[in-house]
């Protein structure tokens, strides 16, 4: 399986009465590949997942697996836990999707080891391709490049959602071999990851601006690194805007504002996002359109 190009983890968008909004939501997966997203993630973070019940995550997949379908675009869903034999379980029971996103246990901080234990294990249960979502600052589990490209070489390992939270010598070293379906994970540092060898990325932000993200993938593969660098500093601040709440507050009160969804509504322990930090985000974003 090979991973290139833009996929958008999609929100959960939310009816006036709470429930999933199921008509948003295939209208919002629609969009962001009309405008060339490769693929969707479901049950992302940016989905907050946590906080749907099982019905209301199986009607989140079924209305992806059914547009990536009609559409011949990528399905990665959203699964796995800090428990390695649960994990297998819904692992080998996952039907209709290319891939599955899988973070590195959170919490327990097995080291590097029993990360490496946790990934042999899944994908010898796993019904389809696994790729590890690395993003220590949330984790707390840091992981060498050594570490991540024996990930990487484990047989159902599609690739690395990288989100180490920057460009360190790290991340040098992971790409300097050139090893595939390593995908940028942190949106406001990705023209970086690109240009040091990524082939695309998982971007909440792209939300907003799912076809300028699509260009900058192309203008890097091309080797047009200049028209990459002023797109890419131009797209930074916006991702930026975007996390300046906690995700996926500001994107949906831009996706409501701009009447893709019916209300900026998150779950708790999520608050909504604040009139300035949605103000501020419309603002960049009209100015990279303008």
């Amino acid at each position: 399986m090979e991973l290139n190009g833009i996929y958008v983890p999609l929100v959960t968008p939310f009816a006036a009465d709470g429930t999933v909004a199921a008509e948003a939501l295939e209208g919002l997966a629609n969009e962001v590949l009309d405008q060339g997203a490769a693929g969707l993630v479901a049950l992302g973070t940016t989905g907050e997942p946590a906080t749907l019940d099982e019905d209301e995550r199986r009607t989140v997949t079924e209305v992806c697996t059914r547009v990536c379908r009609e559409r011949g675009a990528t399905l990665i869903v959203g699964a796995g836990s800090s428990d390695t034999r649960r994990s297998a379980r819904q692992l080998a029971e996952l039907d209709g999707a290319d891939a599955a996103l899988v973070a590195v246990p959170s919490f327990t901080r097995p080291g590097e080891a029993g990360v490496l234990a946790h990934f042999e294990h899944l994908t010898a249960h796993s019904a389809v391709p696994l790729i590890v979502y690395y993003i220590p600052y949330r984790t707390g589990q840091p992981l060498s490049a050594a570490t991540l490209r024996r990930l990487l070489e484990l047989p159902g390992v599609a690739g690395v959602k990288y989100a180490a939270g920057g460009i360190d010598d790290g991340t040098v070293e992971l790409l300097a071999g050139g090893p595939a379906g390593v995908l940028g994970g942190d949106d406001v540092v990705f023209s970086p990851l690109l240009a040091l060898g990524a082939p695309g990325g998982i971007l909440a932000s792209a939300h907003l601006a799912t076809g300028r993200f699509v260009e900058l993938v192309d203008a890097w593969r091309k080797g047009d690194a200049v028209s990459a660098r002023s797109l890419g500093h131009r797209l930074a601040p916006l991702s930026g805007s975007a996390f300046a709440e906690p995700n996926p507050s500001v994107i949906k009160g831009v996706l409501h504002a701009q009447g893709r969804i019916p209300t900026p509504d998150v779950r708790l322990p999520l608050l909504p996002a604040g009139e300035p930090s949605v103000t501020r985000t419309l603002g960049l974003l009209a100015a990279l359109d303008g």
